[in-house]
């Protein structure tokens, strides 16, 4: 197991020091998924909520979400995203909607967490939004998709 990089010899927490490291373009993707009634799908889907586009408004709140990760996680470096596009894809067979977000910067750090904070903020929107109709709504499956650039290279989850 690696060491890990946000506590310093002594096991005290820091943000780690990325002031020697190049400026690469760096890329992260990650998707989340809501689940719930069939009845509230069909609202998204067709546009029927009471608060006006859910996908939409979802859209603008995990972009915004992901420009202040660094206020909502404490060690997460404040950095100047270049490019986050946010889709939603339907799955009515599963009852389901599934947000995908993929977060760009050219820096010295990567964007993992803008890419995980913005599906959680979509996500959540979603719920927040359609949670009269469907109090039962899960959201699951947060995760990293691939990361691009920087030191470590290029992953992408198997």
């Amino acid at each position: 197991m690696s060491k890990l990089t946000h506590f310093d010899s002594s096991g005290q927490a820091h943000m780690v020091d990325v002031g020697g490291k190049d400026h690469t373009r760096r890329i992260a993707v990650a998707s989340g998924v809501i689940s719930m009634q069939p009845d509230t799908l069909a609202l998204i889907k067709n546009g029927d909520a009471k608060k006006g586009d859910v996908l939409g408004i979802a859209r603008i709140a995990a972009i915004q979400g992901s420009k202040r990760t660094s206020d909502l996680i404490p060690l997460c470096h404040p950095i100047s995203l270049t490019r986050v596009a946010v889709t939603f894809e339907i799955d009515e067979s599963a009852g389901s909607v599934i947000c995908n977000v993929t977060t760009e910067t050219t820096g010295q750090t990567g964007v993992e967490m803008e890419a995980l904070t913005a599906v959680s903020v979509g996500l959540l929107t979603i719920y927040d939004m359609c949670k009269a109709a469907d109090r039962g709504m899960t959201i699951n499956g947060i995760k990293l998709l691939e990361k691009h650039g920087g030191k470590s290279g290029n992953w992408v989850t198997e």
